[in-house]
This record gives C-alpha cells, sequence and structure tokens, in this order.
C-alpha cells in the first residue's frame, strides 16, 4: 500500500493528491458511520434481558400449568387452552414488554404463541412431544 502511494505521489500534482487525500477521508468516515447502526446500544440490550426473562416466565408458567394433576385423561387442546388461560399475566407482561408500539396483532400473534407452546408442553407432559 505504501509503495502504491509513493508510486501516486510522484505521479500525480499535488493539487490531485489533495483532493485524492478528502475522498479517501470523506469514504473513511462514510464506511465507518454505516456501522454505527449495526451495534445494539445498552438501552436495547436491557429491553432485550427483560423480553428473554418474560419468556422464560411465561414458558416456566405454561409448563407448570399443562403438567397439573388430574389433566391427562382431558382433552389436550382443552388443557393447553386453560394453560394459556391460567398464565395471562404472564403472556401480558410479555405483550407490555415486547410490544411497545401497542400493536394489536403482535399481541394476538403473542397470545397464539402462547396457545402454541402450552400445546407443546402438554405433549411432553404426556410422552407425546418431539422434544
Amino acid at each position: 500500500m505504501t509503495a502504491l502511494y509513493q508510486w501516486l505521489r510522484r505521479r500525480l500534482p499535488e493539487w490531485i493528491e489533495a483532493s485524492f487525500m478528502r475522498i479517501a477521508l470523506v469514504l473513511v468516515v462514510l464506511l465507518l458511520s454505516g456501522c454505527a447502526g449495526a451495534y445494539h446500544t445498552s438501552s436495547d440490550g436491557r429491553l432485550q434481558t427483560r423480553i428473554d426473562d418474560s419468556y422464560k416466565a411465561r414458558d416456566a408458567c405454561l409448563a407448570k400449568n399443562a403438567n397439573a394433576d388430574g389433566t391427562m385423561s382431558l382433552d389436550a387442546g382443552s388443557v393447553a387452552q386453560a394453560a394459556a388461560l391460567a398464565c395471562t399475566a404472564e403472556t401480558d407482561k410479555l405483550i407490555e414488554v415486547s410490544n411497545r408500539d401497542g400493536d394489536p396483532m403482535v399481541a394476538n400473534r403473542i397470545r397464539q404463541d402462547s396457545e402454541f407452546r402450552a400445546m407443546g408442553y402438554v405433549l411432553k407432559a404426556r410422552g407425546q412431544g418431539s422434544n
């Protein structure tokens, strides 16, 4: 790289060299400033931790309620729905933390995910789950 620079310096007039250096500096600044959005800020890290903790609390509640005593004779869908209903507080906390814009579609999808996961926990408790 140094050899190339020295060769260009001998061949180019001084005003072109100055222009070249300005252009190179602008390109370096643009490239480095483009990386600024690629990193999470500390507030994003705290938010992600709160979201992860809310998921864990919701999943722990679903697992506990899906494996409740006396539910083995009941329909798996009914037990999953009851487990999801029993964990409404945890699901609502997850929605509150992760859906800061208040989008009703996001809230609905999180509730559907809770029911889906509850079914997975019910099937797992009955020995029918794949995981």
